[in-house]
């Protein structure tokens, strides 16, 4: 890991965050013109992307601080650092909140790219986590086992006296084959399902992974992490969304088809 300023400029996690940031857009880009989907509506949600994008540092920033604040009330309300489910709430809901308002504008439909984006998140959210632990936080519990790692503390620049889990890199890893598999799923046979998938695998992930999480980042939930809470919600969330989806893929290919004489 590496948790110094390059330069003294910018660090190799606000380097490798601004690549996941991009790659995020990349796959979207991609995958969105294999699918022939209507060039404007590909650069109206590329728009809408970045605007959520930039909501969602702002709602990572606010859960992490309120989560501080249940926490330890004492020490007043402060900006203590992100969550990142935190800011995927937040950023999803100002994403479907502006294509819904602007959703008759375009040709195109928000199921035209609803499962190019969770293998953006997927793939942007790998190389961020890579980005934590070279910032040396997101870390896990202390261990004796080979994996363990001895991290350098960001705070004061010397190098932890126990070795801990790295569980930054173990989601890193578990993200980028999520990626994998999902895409390489969805290149066979496209489908609308890749956001419940994301939503079920992640949430399942994010909560066991929480059992070896070292870092203290508060609780909403007596027993629960503020990640195991709304893991929880995102499982459960995904089984309707399931369903939801199914129903506004078969319609939306109607649309097509009718628009193409049938031939779609």
């Amino acid at each position: 890991m590496y948790p110094y300023a390059i330069g003294g400029v910018i660090t190799l996690y606000g380097i490798l965050v601004g690549l996941g940031v991009l790659s995020c857009f990349i796959v979207f880009w991609i995958l969105s013109k294999r699918d022939k989907v209507d060039p404007r509506y590909i650069d109206f949600i590329s728009i809408v992307g970045i605007v959520a994008g930039g909501a969602g540092f702002g709602f990572a920033a606010l859960f992490q601080s309120v989560y501080d604040y249940i926490s330890h009330p004492e020490l007043g309300f402060r900006y203590t650092g992100l969550t990142f489910q935190g800011g995927l709430i937040g950023g999803a809901a100002v994403f479907l909140l502006l294509a819904y308002l602007f959703r008759n504008k375009f040709k195109g439909k928000l199921t035209d790219v609803v499962s190019t984006v969770p293998l953006g998140i997927l793939l942007g959210h790998s190389i961020g986590r890579v980005g934590c632990f070279m910032a040396g936080c997101c870390y896990g519990k202390t261990t004796d086992s080979w994996i363990g790692v001895r991290f350098i503390d960001p705070e004061t620049g010397e190098r932890m006296a126990e070795k801990v889990i790295p569980t930054n890199l173990i989601e890193a890893v578990f993200l980028f084959l999520g990626f994998a598999v999902l895409l390489i799923v969805y290149i066979k046979k496209r489908h609308p399902y890749n956001l419940p998938l994301y939503m079920i695998l992640y949430g399942i992930f994010r909560f066991v992974i929480e059992y070896f999480r070292g870092d203290e980042r508060g609780m909403l939930v007596p027993g629960l992490s503020p990640s195991q809470f709304w893991s929880l919600l995102m499982v459960i969330a995904a089984v309707p969304l399931i369903f939801v989806l199914k129903k506004a893929w078969e319609k939306r290919r109607r649309e097509l088809e009718a628009a193409s004489g049938g031939d779609a």
